[in-house]
């Protein structure tokens, strides 16, 4: 028989049990409405180690990042083996531009599992550290497990269409598209891939049914209406870029297309017509896209081309010195006369007097070390 002490104890026990299994529900019931304050003051109350957690989450519903770390920390601290807080950690840290330690808890979760998640967000950290080879590298560890990984397919598919690779971009978004086959970015993928590779026949298909799938944007209507154009479809090609002139902000783009088209249709006066319309619309600065322009070209070595976009964002916008400091730096890293770089770098010293700190001293060296070279080589 059971002692009267016992009997209490089981008692008590039932009590206490009973109130926390009420609170968890309660505290549940509101975090499954969105009422995520009241929800931390019911799981304080609880104090369990789910209830821990889900503060953490109801803090990061709320939009309080910090606390939330804080208490995903806190969470760790006394159970560093739970993965499934470091890994709502993690992506919450790079979420908040965490990215060492976002990369420590993905790193430790990754030390002994499989899980093609882990290796994901691995690559993106690294990615976002402008390392897409080595992120690469993480991005084929997860498909490698799980073949149909479509997020690391995704990345490395997009690497490879922008680095213009359509074969090995293919071998990707082919694996994504057959497990599923109505995935608009793997199809918007596909569709670049031929597209950056001039074959535009084959493009048109994919760009094609994004349209069919209810992605109508002008992104997409411009690269069909300029697929259409290569592929002399020219009925085609205006129903497009005309879809471009009735878009807010795109009309410019469209009234060019359309001039273009007319002019291969040899109709002269209604290409004069939509080119002047074009002209007409053109009243914004490009000096920001031409600066785009120019870093592609130096990524991708061409530094004479670099040269030339950064010189047409300088022309479209004298006041920003970046563009002609940009222009500097190529000129001095592609030409080996010393006269014509030293030339440059006076002329940014010149014309910009409120350089910040750090370009102006940069010059200025570089000003220097010329005058020196040309000194003793004309010795």
């Amino acid at each position: 028989m059971l002692r009267i002490g016992q009997i209490i104890f089981i008692g008590i026990w039932c009590l206490v049990s009973s109130a926390q299994s009420s609170n968890t529900g309660k505290a549940d019931s509101l975090y499954a409405v969105g009422s995520f304050s009241a929800a931390i003051n019911a799981y304080v109350k609880e104090g369990s180690e789910k209830a821990q957690l889900q503060i953490a989450r109801a803090y990061y519903a709320l939009g309080n990042y910090d606390k939330a770390i804080v208490q995903y920390q806190e969470v760790l601290s006394k159970k560093p083996m739970l993965a499934i807080a470091r890994f709502e950690l993690g992506k919450l840290l790079l979420k908040t531009k965490k990215l060492g330690s976002a990369f420590e808890n993905f790193a430790f979760l990754a030390k002994d599992s499989d899980n093609p998640e882990y290796h994901y967000y691995l690559g993106r950290i690294k990615q976002l550290n402008g390392d897409p080879v080595a992120a690469n590298v993480d991005y084929r560890r997860a498909v490698k497990v799980d073949s149909t990984h479509l997020k690391s397919l995704y990345a490395l598919g997009k690497f490879f269409v922008a680095a213009q690779q359509k074969d090995s971009a293919l071998q990707y978004i082919d694996k994504g598209l057959r497990f599923y086959e109505n995935d608009v970015s793997m199809i918007n993928l596909k569709a670049l891939a031929y597209f950056n590779n001039g074959q535009y026949e084959k493009a048109i298909p994919y760009f094609e049914r994004l349209l069919e799938l209810g992605e109508e944007k002008p992104f997409v209507h411009n690269k069909l209406a300029f697929a259409y154009l290569h592929d002399l479809q020219f009925e085609n090609a205006k129903k497009m870029y005309h879809r471009l002139v009735q878009t807010l902000n795109y009309e410019g783009q469209g009234y060019a297309g359309l001039g273009e088209v007319f002019l291969r249709e040899k109709e002269l006066d209604s290409a004069q017509f939509y080119i002047e319309k074009y002209i007409a619309e053109r009243t914004v600065s490009f000096a920001m896209e031409y600066a785009d322009l120019g870093r592609i070209a130096r990524l991708r070595g061409d530094t004479k081309k670099a040269i030339a976009y950064y010189t047409k964002a300088w022309e479209e916008n004298k006041q920003n010195p970046m563009f002609y400091y940009q222009v500097c730096t190529l000129v001095d890293e592609y030409y080996d006369d010393p006269q014509m770089k030293l030339r440059y770098y006076q002329k940014l010293l010149a014309d910009f007097d409120d350089l910040m700190p750090f370009i102006k001293e940069r010059a200025q060296k570089r000003v220097k070390e010329l005058k020196e070279e040309i000194h003793f080589t004309t010795d």
